[in-house]
């Protein structure tokens, strides 16, 4: 079984989202959520999606409340993609954010792959 990191994202309703990445690409997660949110004050479109907060990141993650469960790093990425790819914008360069996005989503394709889990 890989090695899974779990990062912890609070929601601007202060819910809690954990997802399962690979422990090899957990960072680039964080990193990217850290980045879309120095941006995202800066998209003039009025459909910019409210995003979760990176605070943390958990090695190995067991959930005590039976109410809560880790989406997959693959699901997490294919939504963020998705609610980025509909901004209509057109005073920032969105371009440059969606490559990130899709960068770190073809990282996770293939990583996928590569462990059989697809």
């Amino acid at each position: 079984m890989p090695k899974m990191t779990s990062i912890l994202l609070q929601r601007p309703d202060g819910s809690l989202l954990f997802v399962e990445m690979p422990a090899t690409h957990a960072y680039q997660l964080s990193a990217l959520n850290l980045r879309l949110h120095k941006e995202l004050s800066k998209l003039t479109a009025d459909n910019v999606p409210e995003l979760p907060k990176a605070i943390a990141e958990i090695g190995e993650l067991e959930l005590l409340d039976e109410s809560l469960s880790a989406v997959s790093g693959m699901d997490y990425i294919n939504e963020l993609e998705r609610a980025f790819a509909a901004i209509r914008e057109s005073a920032y360069p969105l371009v440059s954010l969606l490559t990130e996005i899709r960068a770190l989503q073809a990282q996770l394709e293939q990583w996928y792959e590569e462990e059989d889990l697809i």
